[in-house]
C-alpha cells in the first residue's frame, strides 16, 4: 500500500512540474528561447494568491484567478521588455537576459514581500479521500492537481491543433518569416504565448503551495529547474512531452526520496536525466530535426 501511495503522490508532484513544463516548451517551442525567468513567475503567482486570500479575504477562486490575470500581464511584460528587443539576438544574449530577469523578480519579491517564509493556506482544503478501509489515504491537493493537469493538458492540445491561434502559433514555430509572409504577427504570436505560459506558471504555484506551503522568494527557484528537466526529458517543445517528462520526474524523485535518500533525490532526477539524453538527445518525445547548411 506505500508503494502505491508514493506512486500517487510521485504522479501530483510530477503534475505540478508538467504543467511548469508547458510554459518552458511553448515559448522555447515557438520563440526557440529558454525562459528561465519562469519559475520565478510560479512564485509571484503564489504571493498573489497568497495576499489576495489570507490578508484581503478573498475566495479561493477569487485569488487563484487574480493570480493568472496578474501573471498573465507579467509575462507579457517580460517578453515585451526583455526578451523582445532580442529576437535577432544571439541565443548567449538571451539567456544572459533569462538568468538577469529571474534575479530581478526575485529580489524584487523580497523588497516588497520580505524573505520570511509565509505559510500558505491550500486553497482546495486540507481534507483526504480515505480507500482500501483507511489504508490509503489521498489528499484533496493530490486529486485536484491531477485533475487540472489532465485538464490543462486536454485545453491546451486542442487549442494549439485546432484554433485559429493554436495554428498561428504551429505556423510560427515552423518558420518565423514565412509565417509573417501569411499575414501571422510574430511578436503578437509569441506574446500570447508568454501569456498563457505565465498564466499556467500562476497555476502551478498555488498547487505546489498548496501542497508544499512554505512560500519565500525563491519558492520557484528549484522547481522551476525540475520542470525545465522535465521539458528536455519529455522532449522539449512537445506539449505531450512535458506531461510524460513531469509525470515521471515527480515519479521518480518521489520513489527516490522513499526508497533511496531524501538527500541524494535531486542528484538521481538529474542523473536519469543524464542517461536519457546520453540514449535518446532529443528526450522521449522530441523530434530529430535535419538542418541544411
Amino acid at each position: 500500500m506505500m508503494f502505491l501511495s508514493h506512486l500517487i503522490s510521485g504522479i501530483s508532484l510530477g503534475s505540478i512540474y508538467a504543467i511548469i513544463a508547458l510554459g518552458y516548451t511553448m515559448v522555447y517551442g515557438i520563440a526557440k528561447m529558454l525562459n528561465f525567468a519562469h519559475g520565478d513567475v510560479i512564485m509571484v503567482g503564489a504571493y498573489i494568491c497568497f495576499f489576495a486570500t489570507m490578508r484581503y479575504g478573498m475566495p479561493p477562486i477569487l485569488g487563484v484567478l487574480l493570480s493568472m490575470i496578474v501573471c498573465t500581464l507579467l509575462g507579457m511584460v517580460i517578453d515585451r521588455l526583455a526578451y523582445k528587443p532580442l529576437r535577432q539576438a544571439p541565443a548567449l544574449a538571451v539567456l544572459i537576459t533569462a538568468i538577469g530577469m529571474s534575479y530581478f523578480l526575485q529580489n524584487a519579491a523580497q523588497l516588497m514581500w520580505s524573505s520570511n517564509p509565509k505559510v500558505f493556506t491550500s486553497v482546495v482544503g486540507n481534507g483526504a479521500v480515505k480507500i482500501f478501509d483507511g489504508q490509503l489515504s489521498i489528499t484533496y491537493v493530490t486529486i485536484v492537481t491531477i485533475i487540472v493537469c489532465v485538464i490543462i493538458m486536454a485545453g491546451l492540445v486542442f487549442f494549439v491543433n485546432k484554433t485559429r491561434t493554436g495554428k498561428s502559433m504551429r505556423a510560427v514555430s515552423e518558420d518565423k518569416a514565412a509565417a509573417q509572409l501569411m499575414g501571422i504577427s510574430v511578436n503578437r504570436t509569441i506574446s500570447l504565448t508568454f501569456a498563457i505560459g505565465s498564466a499556467l506558471a500562476a497555476i502551478a504555484g498555488v498547487l505546489l503551495c498548496s501542497a508544499y506551503p512554505t512560500l519565500t522568494p525563491t519558492t520557484g527557484a528549484m522547481p522551476g529547474i525540475k520542470a525545465f528537466t522535465a521539458a528536455v526529458f519529455g522532449g522539449i517543445g512537445s506539449i505531450p512531452g512535458a506531461l510524460i517528462g513531469g509525470i515521471l520526474l515527480g515519479i521518480i524523485e518521489i520513489f527516490a526520496k522513499a526508497y533511496i535518500s531524501t538527500q541524494l533525490s535531486d542528484a538521481i532526477v538529474f542523473a536519469v536525466l543524464i542517461v536519457v539524453l546520453v540514449v535518446r538527445p532529443t528526450g522521449l518525445l522530441g523530434k530529430k530535426i535535419s538542418e541544411k547548411v
